[in-house]
């Protein structure tokens, strides 16, 4: 069975928010059970961003224990390394698969950590924008997903420079392709490719395939410029950069196959974040 056809499956999760490990016992972190008990239609599901060799924290096991939705983002892979898909991370990875119980699995395409994977490392690079760097991790693609079941949805990551001839859609387009999958489109990451290559924020997105959109992430973002370099910090804040809301309100009415937006704002305060989710209800309502 193709994309096109196991897409149909998959759930509406509506509008969702993501955490990690220790991320709502952080100062000003948003209070997810609030957020779910006051506006439940912006807390439909929880995005988890895992770390295998940290586990789950108290807080994601409330919620999963709960029945309420999620979906896995893993925090500790190279798609394109083969010996990442060791035994014991992919028994640690099923273990929490049985946990959370999550729609989907997804995370950045890129690299998490460069050498051998220590626990806590995060580095998180963009991969290098050339054909056969694509064909790499979309074979961790197609492995990921026969090793777990579930549909994997790479993400396109952040970055303050890119190195590679192509544009990021087109090194997604010919990712899904090969992979024969979904993907995560982060419009903030997008936003930020976009201006570090002097491109337009919508430059690329007329030739790209938008049914292979799944899930989008929305995230505030803060220009910065020091000796002459620019380039867009991503802080995760309320703050959504005009060019990010350009690239937002253009896929969502043209991604036939959009079942999930997660507003990255974990470390935010509730009242701020309300204008935010307000105007994505009024654009996916």
């Amino acid at each position: 069975m193709n994309f096109q056809s196991r897409v149909q499956a998959l759930p509406r999760l509506g509008l969702g928010v993501s955490t990690e490990y220790g991320a709502a016992r952080s100062l000003g972190a948003l209070d997810v059970g609030a957020l779910r008990a006051k506006f439940p239609q912006y807390a439909s599901f929880l995005e988890v961003g895992v770390e295998v060799s940290k586990g789950l924290d108290a807080d994601t096991e409330r919620w999963a224990s709960s029945g309420a939705p999620t979906t896995y983002h893993f925090l500790d892979l190279n798609l394109d390394e083969p010996e990442d898909f060791d035994a014991d991370w992919i028994a640690g990875v099923r273990d929490h698969i049985r946990s959370l119980r999550p729609s989907w699995i997804c995370g950045d395409a890129g690299l998490w950590h460069f050498g051998r994977r220590d626990r806590g490392q995060m580095l998180l690079l963009p991969p290098i924008l050339s054909d056969a760097q694509a064909m790499s991790m979309a074979e961790g693609v197609a492995r990921l997903r026969a090793e777990t079941g579930l549909e994997v949805l790479p993400e396109n990551p952040p970055g303050s420079a890119y190195v590679g001839p192509l544009h990021l859609l087109d090194y997604f387009a010919r990712l899904c392709d090969r992979a024969d999958t979904g993907m995560l489109l982060d419009c903030a990451h997008l936003a930020i490719f976009q201006q570090a290559r002097g491109h337009q924020p919508l430059d690329g997105l007329a030739d790209f395939d938008l049914s292979r959109v799944v899930e989008i992430h929305v995230a505030g973002g803060r220009k910065r410029s020091v000796d002459g370099f620019s380039w867009i910090e991503d802080e995760h804040s309320p703050s959504v950069l005009p060019e990010t809301w350009r690239i937002v309100e253009h896929v969502v009415p043209r991604a036939p196959n959009l079942k999930a937006i997660v507003f990255e704002c974990e470390r935010c305060r509730l009242p701020d974040v309300l204008p935010v989710f307000r105007r994505l209800e009024a654009l996916w309502g």
